[in-house]
């Protein structure tokens, strides 16, 4: 494996979307993180702390479970949305580790949708790999790493260090 991005690269590439999320939006009070789980969500919770550090603002974090929503066969049923903040007329930022075919951003919008009516939806992806299937396009992209289709981008949090095998 090859490591693409270790821990201060990641900590900075954090601090940067993060002020490109600050710039983006003029009204921070109506912006939700909305990690799509689970690896989306401690993604947004680094960056709504970096948020807080820059403008004194708490960014609610909410975790989406897109798992019923899917049209692969990691499809569930069963998965419930709890959302706890509302997000009617909310800015909200889906948030996810590596963005490839565009397949889980689509379920997590529709499960967006089936919660309530946002009144903008972007996305905030750590890595985007390409190879897109829908016509999807991040917001915000930490880090763009151009793969084959056969390789693969592993992030792990944890190690904070992200890898292509």
């Amino acid at each position: 494996m090859k490591v693409i991005l270790d821990h201060d690269q990641i900590e900075r590439t954090f601090r940067r979307m993060s002020h490109e999320i600050i710039e983006k939006n003029e009204n921070l009070d109506n912006v939700v993180l909305v990690g799509i789980k689970s690896k989306g969500t401690p993604i947004a919770k680094r960056i709504s702390e970096y948020i807080y550090k820059f403008e004194n603002i708490n960014i609610p974090v909410e975790e989406i479970d897109i798992s019923k929503y899917r049209d692969d066969d990691k499809k569930r049923d069963g998965a419930l949305l709890e959302i706890k903040t509302d997000l009617h007329n909310k800015v909200v930022i889906l948030v996810d580790d590596v963005l490839f075919t565009g397949r889980s951003v689509r379920a997590a919008m529709d499960a967006v949708m089936d919660i309530g009516r946002a009144k903008r939806i972007q996305l905030a992806v750590l890595v985007d790999r390409g190879h897109r299937e829908l016509p999807i396009r991040p917001d915000y992209v930490g880090k763009n790493i151009p793969t084959s289709i056969e390789e693969n981008v592993l992030v792990n949090i944890e190690k904070m260090e992200i890898c292509i095998k």
